[in-house]
């Protein structure tokens, strides 16, 4: 083919009616069905085509300054190459890193990514699963369900394609870190440490992360022979303000706990906060570990433990498990590995006694 030709060609197209797979074909001297599977965005598609042949033709596409359209795409093939994604909030620097995640592998596959914030209220959940479908996502990562909504099922029952992230439910396709185990990780690093009297920052009741991480450190405690009072498990927010609310209840208990558990790190912060305000000094007074290890964790004036989750490779697999559901694979959930980073809140002081 004569490359200047196609340069040419390019030109005459500049500022004008848009570039079409014909056009492309003519220019390329092959049928406009080759040039269709070539620049497709299904690798499964694309690998139908001689790669010789291919590369020509993308670069052609790329000098004529051709654009697919997504419209017409899926008026064609019933899809719209879109995933639809619905996170409590992406201010949260841990959904934030799983969006990232998904976004990226999603965009490897030849698909866009279109994001809902849902603040982690039911009805609004409900609202923008909706908005979602209604622009005809080809399917959902959830990243925010709940144990106390039905919304999960009645999708399910529609025969949405969805995979669940971060938190799981019994049943569902899901892609989380195991938090059974970081909730052990966390209670054997405390009990290295020799701490006997603990207490836990729990999270909400209806989040699988708050609920698996508090009973993987209470079955380890319990396993060491050292049960956690129910008076020394509460109930927060995910958040600072929540975190420090639940401290300064458990700050109160006599005799005070010497380490707590934060099911989340800015809970986690949050303690340390109220820890600070009590007169104490985190790390020598008050062991805290907090949970997914966010880039503030390890920057913080006092350094925080906590129990590191691979954020953005739950958001990857979690794209790719529904993009294969998409293409007719079976989808199977995965629990990633978690791994305790220890730092100075539990590392802080020195070594406890037995009793202490």
């Amino acid at each position: 083919m004569d490359r200047q030709g196609a340069r040419e060609g390019a030109g005459t197209h500049t500022g004008r009616a848009p570039v079409t797979l014909a056009q492309i074909a003519r220019q390329a001297g092959v049928h406009v069905s080759t040039v269709s599977r070539a620049l497709s965005p299904d690798e499964s598609v694309r690998g139908g085509v001689a790669t010789d042949t291919a590369t020509v033709i993308r670069a052609l596409a790329e000098e004529l300054g051709y654009q697919r359209d997504p419209a017409g795409a899926a008026l064609r093939t019933g899809r719209s190459r879109m995933l639809g994604v619905l996170v409590p909030r992406l201010t949260d620097i841990v959904l934030a890193t799983i969006y990232e995640g998904i976004d990226a592998a999603a965009a490897a596959a030849g698909y866009h990514t279109v994001v809902a914030n849902t603040g982690d209220d039911p009805e609004l959940q409900r609202r923008r699963a909706d908005a979602l479908l209604a622009r005809r996502v080809d399917g959902l990562v959830l990243g925010d369900a709940r144990s106390d909504s039905d919304l999960v099922a009645e999708l399910a029952r529609q025969h949405i394609p969805l995979v669940l992230v971060s938190r799981r439910l019994p049943g569902r396709i899901s892609v989380t870190t195991d938090d059974v185990l970081g909730g052990r990780l966390a209670a054997e690093h405390l009990l290295e440490l020799g701490h006997r009297r603990v207490a836990v920052v729990a999270g909400e009741p209806y989040a699988s992360t708050g609920a698996e991480r508090t009973q993987g450190f209470l079955d380890a405690y319990a396993e060491a022979g050292l049960p956690v009072p129910e008076s020394h498990v509460v109930r927060s927010r995910f958040d600072v303000p929540g975190g420090r609310a639940a401290a300064e209840r458990l700050l109160a208990l006599r005799p005070r706990p010497t380490a707590v558990f934060a099911v989340n790190d800015f809970a986690a912060i949050g303690v340390m906060a109220a820890v600070r305000d009590a007169g104490l000094t985190v790390g020598r007074d008050v062991a805290i570990v907090g949970y997914n290890d966010v880039p503030l964790a390890a920057a913080l004036p006092v350094s925080l433990t906590s129990v590191s989750s691979p954020m953005y490779r739950m958001g990857e697999v979690a794209a790719t498990t529904l993009v294969n559901m998409l293409n007719g694979k079976p989808g199977r959930s995965r629990r990633l590995r978690p791994a305790l980073m220890a730092r100075t809140s539990t590392l802080g002081g020195t070594p406890l006694t037995p009793e202490g």
